[in-house]
């Protein structure tokens, strides 16, 4: 009987021992998993560049229509199309021979005015004399001093008339208005300008000069986002740059950066009723002629500087339907949900604004395996600097 005694003996033990280990590791005998890895940040507040991107659209710092201001047949082009022009330089030739016998008539009759008024002067010269002695009756002088009225005024208009002849023989030269780069001409050589279909006098358009260095881009931004700004200067947690200094980066259409830098010169007083949005507009340099008007563009502006905000990596933002949030670790090393006020993202960071704390361990690597209230194994990394 003992050898029995003994293997039951043991078989006791063996069980003690296996119900043991199940009381210390668990339910079902297995051990508890590890908190899992995660990577984190130390948030720490910092003042940043305050940028809002936008799309906008360039057009010319100057355009202006170049007319015919006289009607008459147009001799010749004497400039080379899409070429750069200087302001005075001439454009088109209109035929002047009409014009020059117009001027001519003009000053034929300035002349004839001007002997009409000197004999009239002579004559109303005499009769001052003459009514002092009493040889003629104040009736001969009033007509003699009416006429050389008379005769003045018609110098003074023969002499508007040979102004008005001057000018307009002067306008069969189509100056340039401004310096810039001309465009195709609208009218050929040998067409009757300066009249319409009717022979109604109308200014003939022949061509346009454009100035495209500088250029204007113009944008818009809404009125919401500018009185969140406005806001936001009031408690000092945003410093706004003055006009002439909010500048203006360019995207090109391949991505990279344009190198010169815009200045905004210009922003409406008055909101689109329709967008709820406000016209603004930046002057950019173009040396090079690379941007043409017409293009849309993308554009960084740079409004001022934005205080104590923190910049977060994107994979560390997340959405529900709370609103947008962040998990970090807490001092007892477990992950918390905490909700979070996103201004706008920068080379895949968002600027956080609120509801974070300087200090506050951000968790930015491993969020597929933390839960809320879950134990964690935090591990730092590199905190985004700013650009």
């Amino acid at each position: 009987m003992q050898p029995l005694v003994l293997n039951v003996l043991i078989l006791c033990i063996s069980l003690l021992a296996i119900a043991g280990c199940s009381d210390k590791n668990g339910p079902q005998g297995t051990l508890a998993p590890p908190a899992p890895k995660v990577g984190i940040i130390q948030a720490q507040p910092q003042d940043l560049p305050l940028t809002k991107e936008q799309v906008g659209r360039l057009s010319p710092y100057r355009s202006a229509d170049v007319r015919a201001r006289v009607a008459g047949i147009l001799l010749k082009r004497a400039y080379d199309e899409g070429t750069e022009v200087k302001k005075g330089q001439l454009l088109f030739q209109i035929d002047p021979l009409p014009f020059k016998a117009v001027l001519d008539a003009n000053l034929a009759i300035l002349a004839q005015t001007q002997a009409t008024y000197t004999n009239n002067k002579i004559n109303a010269d005499r009769a001052r004399k003459l009514i002092v002695k009493g040889f003629i009756t104040q009736t001969d002088l009033n007509n003699a001093e009416a006429a050389e009225r008379t005769a003045a005024a018609a110098v003074q208009q023969a002499q508007a008339n040979v102004q008005t002849a001057r000018i307009n023989l002067s306008y069969t030269d189509v100056i340039s208005p401004i310096s810039g780069r001309a465009d195709k001409q609208q009218v050929t050589e040998g067409a009757l300008v300066g009249k319409g279909d009717q022979g109604v006098d109308e200014s003939t358009l022949l061509t346009t000069v454009d100035q495209i260095d500088p250029l204007y881009v113009n944008f818009t931004m809404s009125i919401r986002e500018m009185e969140q700004m406005r806001h936001a200067q009031r408690k000092g947690n945003v410093t706004l740059a003055k006009r002439n200094q909010t500048t203006v980066q360019l995207t090109l259409p391949d991505g990279s950066p344009y190198p010169e830098l815009g200045v905004v010169d210009f922003s409406a007083s008055i909101v689109h009723p329709e967008t709820g949005s406000v016209d603004l507009r930046a002057v950019v340099p173009n040396p090079e002629y690379y941007l043409l008007p017409g293009t849309f563009v993308a554009i960084k502006a740079k409004l001022g500087r934005s205080h104590n905000v923190f910049l977060i990596s994107q994979e560390a933002v997340q959405r529900d339907t709370g609103g947008t949030y962040v998990m970090i670790v807490s001092q007892d090393s477990k992950a918390i949900h905490r909700n979070v006020i996103t201004q706008d993202m920068r080379e895949g960071n968002w600027i956080i604004t609120g509801g974070l704390k300087a200090g506050e361990q951000v968790i930015v690597s491993g969020l597929q395996r933390v839960r809320e209230g879950m134990p964690v194994n935090a591990i730092p990394q590199e905190l985004p600097d700013d650009e």
